[in-house]
């Protein structure tokens, strides 16, 4: 019993949200295609502001008559971390025009090692020192995947836009945990990604954007990617009530690992730097689970000794 509970105690079982929240992460490594194909046909603003328009839609329905409780905390959450979505959303697809996926992929990446900084500024709350492990094997994965040509930064204007997009991300995921909870998930999804379209739309003329043309293929594509926008910001509102912002950061780590293996079942082939990412990222997210007796121990969490009912 001693010996079971030990085991518990030094790599617990992930949660019902840490299981949704790599269902997201899933979902998100399968879309880099369908937004590869809606660039071609309109611009990042224009897109954000579409699709998160729609999600805004199909969450309100979901909501239903909820929707006439709103109160002020939901309405200052929702729009700040709309704003901080939109950002992120409408800088990462700008850098895009200028820089390579790869380079893209890294710069964004920072996002994980920033996550624990953030929540340590703003939320006073220390990760753990295995979550830090964690988030060090995660960012190492990340920047094979990446590959050697994503490390030559030059900071131009492309790595300039990725970079305060992955800031954009970063703050997005500690505000998602600071107001997570005392709001209602649903009301306060639909406040964000209203906010979000709404902001990403204010950003067109100042960045010069225009409006497209009607085309069926970036209508359908903002439909696709609203539907599963407004799902991932629902679970992601549920799910961090209960899950650190360093953890979720690590668990978002994946999604380029299901994006590639999701290239891989399309034909594509790995090399061995995609494998190491692969296999590194998922030892950081297992390792930023283990909580090891001798270290708790060494710092002061649990008892020197165990008893039958510990």
């Amino acid at each position: 019993m001693i010996a079971r509970e030990s085991v518990k105690r030094s790599f617990p079982l992930p949660s019902p949200q840490e299981l949704a929240l790599t269902g997201v992460t899933v979902l998100w490594g399968g879309t880099f295609l369908v937004l590869h194909i809606a660039m071609q046909h309109c611009g990042p603003g224009f897109f954000v502001f579409v699709r998160f328009m729609m999600a805004a839609v199909f969450v309100g329905l979901l909501a239903g008559r909820k929707l006439l409780d709103f109160n002020w905390r939901e309405v200052r959450a929702g729009a700040l971390i709309g704003v901080a979505l939109a950002t992120g959303y409408v800088l990462q697809s700008a850098g895009l025009r200028d820089i390579t996926s790869s380079r893209s992929a890294f710069i964004t990446a920072l996002y994980v090692p920033l996550v624990p900084i953030f929540q340590w500024v703003f939320l006073r709350k220390p990760p753990h020192l295995m979550s830090w492990l964690g988030i060090a094997l995660a960012f190492a994965g990340l920047v094979c995947l990446a590959g050697p040509a994503a490390l030559s930064l030059s900071f131009g204007r492309g790595d300039l836009l990725t970079l305060f997009a992955a800031i954009a991300i970063a703050v997005e995921i500690v505000l998602i945990s600071l107001y997570a909870r005392g709001v209602d998930s649903l009301r306060v999804t639909v406040m964000q990604l209203f906010a979000g379209s709404l902001f990403a739309g204010l950003m067109m003329p100042v960045s010069g954007e225009a409006f497209p043309s009607f085309s069926w293929i970036w209508f359908g594509c903002a439909l696709g990617l609203g539907g599963l926008s407004a799902l991932v910001q629902v679970v992601m509102n549920w799910a961090q009530k209960s899950v650190a912002p360093t953890k979720a950061a690590v668990i978002y780590a994946g999604e380029p690992v299901w994006g590639g293996l999701v290239g891989w079942l399309a034909g594509d082939s790995l090399p061995p730097a995609t494998l190491l990412g692969a296999m590194l990222i998922v030892g950081g997210v297992l390792t930023s689970e283990l909580r090891p007796q001798w270290l708790e121990r060494l710092l002061g969490r649990v008892p020197q000794t165990l008893t039958k009912n510990d």
